[in-house]
């Protein structure tokens, strides 16, 4: 079953509706009487958990996995792995230590954008009248999915879209403004461009053109310069609100409305009538989307309805501290941690393993339904998104691990935080970050022999 960009795969669909509500975060707890047990040596281990037919004991996975840990090519390596059902910790080596997550940033966003804004929200770009009666002006509503593209060209993750998933056409919006214009009989306009919704420096400072591009409240294909370019890291535009404009423009043209001039930077008047408007998907599969491809753009955009959901400023800073404090009210353990973006790309962004496992149990929870697309997002192992093509040497792993992959490679950081059941079909939960001089096929390598080795066992 493929809905959006979460595909449903055997047995891990299970996992949204038994994962864990809550995951240990001082010392171990174990999982039948709460008791709290002191780190033992360099890796914190937890008590068996007697009586619980299925669980995989701490013995087990450090007897199983133990010589997978010690590859060097995992370099320094923090990890934990928790029980899906009860959330308790199983085995972890400096487990509280925060570690640079790379794009595991994303699964914060993620859970704090479908906490905040509902799940059926869509983002609204329209074009509204001017001060003068042949001006009018085209209004970011921060969706960076708007396409120049026919539907029946578009592609996510080098997959057609559906109903769902099928982003706003700027074709559409240029349709219905210059219907409503030719109503009123103008057909000559001057057209000016609002990209007020978001606040702050549209680039950071810690932030380069080959990953995203200037973050702003209007653009189109998501700012390449070819809407058609499938690769992980496409050209492109140097300014993506002109770029926006511009083909509005050539839209308007070439259906009897002239231009005059070239677009130019305008706020629109609050309470200006609208002359027409399109909508992205809901938000929903939009963090499907953004987990399953690890799309940079698109979570900061998102990280930005987060803030502006929180009441504060749609920016860098804004976001950060919104999805920090919305996490907190979840009762997620947010000491350590450091959020300077929303999509990892960032160096200076720390977060634990134990955070990580602690997200993921909170997107499973019954409590929290509303968060059950972080984990349909999350790619599958060998299919879907970043994850298609990791574990081709640890089948073990393939189509029943479903994670978010995270990678900065020229600081030599690969971190991997998901969902996996083993052998025996128990729901786990795992997230390992490693900083290591390995080459990034190595290191990945690594990681996947772990995780796999985890489906694979029962590891009592």
């Amino acid at each position: 079953m493929q809905r959006g960009t979460g595909v449903r795969h055997g047995r891990t669909a299970a996992l949204a509706g038994v994962l864990a509500v809550a995951v240990a975060t001082g010392g171990l707890t174990t999982a039948t009487a709460g008791q709290k047990l002191a780190p033992t040596g360099g890796a914190v281990l937890a008590a068996s958990v007697g009586g619980d037919t299925g669980l995989p004991t701490t013995a087990g996975l450090q007897r199983d996995l133990g010589a997978l840990l010690q590859d060097k090519a995992l370099g320094t390596l923090s990890f934990a792995v928790t029980d899906g059902v009860t959330g308790a910790l199983l085995l972890g080596g400096n487990e509280n230590n925060a570690a640079t997550p790379a794009s595991t940033t994303k699964l914060l966003t993620a859970v704090a954008a479908l906490h905040l804004v509902p799940g059926d929200t869509r983002l609204a770009t329209k074009v509204v009248r001017g001060a003068a009666p042949d001006e009018i002006v085209l209004v970011g509503g921060g969706d960076p999915t708007l396409s120049t593209l026919p539907r029946a060209d578009v592609r996510v993750g080098g997959l057609p879209v559906d109903d769902d998933t099928a982003p706003a056409t700027l074709a559409d919006l240029a349709q219905r403004t210059a219907t409503a214009l030719k109503a009123a009989g103008v057909t000559s306009v001057k057209l000016g461009y609002d990209t007020t919704l978001f606040t702050g420096p549209a680039r950071h400072a810690q932030h380069d053109a080959t990953n995203i591009s200037d973050v702003t409240a209007l653009m189109v294909d998501e700012a390449k310069a070819d809407p058609r370019d499938p690769s992980e890291a496409p050209l492109r535009v140097a300014d993506p609100q002109i770029r926006a404009a511009e083909a509005f423009a050539a839209q308007l043209g070439g259906l009897g409305i002239a231009v005059q001039g070239k677009p130019s930077a305008q706020p629109a008047a609050a309470g200006a009538a609208e002359l027409g408007s399109v909508t992205s998907p809901t938000l929903d599969r939009l963090v499907e989307r953004f987990l399953t491809t690890s799309d940079n753009l698109l979570t900061e955009t998102i990280a930005r309805q987060v803030a502006l959901a929180a009441k504060l400023p749609a920016s860098f800073e804004g976001a950060a501290q919104a999805t920090k404090q919305t996490l907190e009210s979840l009762g997620v353990p947010m000491g350590g941690v450091v959020l300077l973006d929303g999509s990892g790309l960032h160096t200076g962004d720390q977060i634990s393993p134990l955070v990580l496992a602690k997200v993921l149990a909170l997107a499973s929870s019954p409590e929290h339904p509303r968060l059950r697309p972080v984990l349909t997002g999350l790619p599958i192992a060998g299919f879907t998104g970043t994850m298609a093509g990791r574990f081709a040497k640890s089948p073990e792993g393939l189509g029943i691990v479903r994670a978010k992959t995270g990678t900065l490679g020229g600081s030599g950081i690969y971190t991997l935080a998901g969902t996996a059941m083993d052998a025996e079909g128990r729901p786990l939960t795992f997230a390992l970050m490693t900083r290591t001089t390995a080459l990034g096929d190595a290191a990945r390598a690594a990681i996947d022999r772990v995780v796999g080795r985890l489906a694979a066992c029962g590891c009592h």
